[in-house]
C-alpha cells in the first residue's frame, strides 16, 4: 500500500499512471473473484482505498491550483 505522503512526491503525470495501474488491478481482482480465483479477498479493499487517496490528491492539487490562476471576483453594488 502506498501512503499519501510517498503519493504527493509523485508528479502528476506519475500519479496518473499509478491510477491507472490500480484501476487495472482493481478490475482484475474483481474478474478473479467472479470466476473464484481470488485468494486475497481483502486486496480489493486495499486498492479501492489507493484509488481513493489518489482520487483526493488530485483534487486536492487542483483546488490549489484554481486558487491561484488569476481568478478574480467584482463587486456589484
Amino acid at each position: 500500500m502506498t501512503k499519501a505522503v510517498e503519493l504527493r512526491e509523485l508528479d502528476p503525470a506519475e500519479l496518473a499512471d499509478r491510477l491507472a495501474d490500480a484501476r487495472k488491478e482493481l478490475f482484475n481482482l474483481r474478474f478473479q473473484l467472479a470466476t473464484g480465483r481470488l485468494d486475497n479477498i481483502s486486496r480489493i479493499g486495499v486498492v479501492r482505498k489507493e484509488i481513493a487517496r489518489i482520487i483526493t490528491l488530485e483534487a486536492e492539487r487542483g483546488a490549489r491550483g484554481a486558487v491561484g490562476a488569476g481568478t478574480t471576483t467584482t463587486e456589484e453594488g
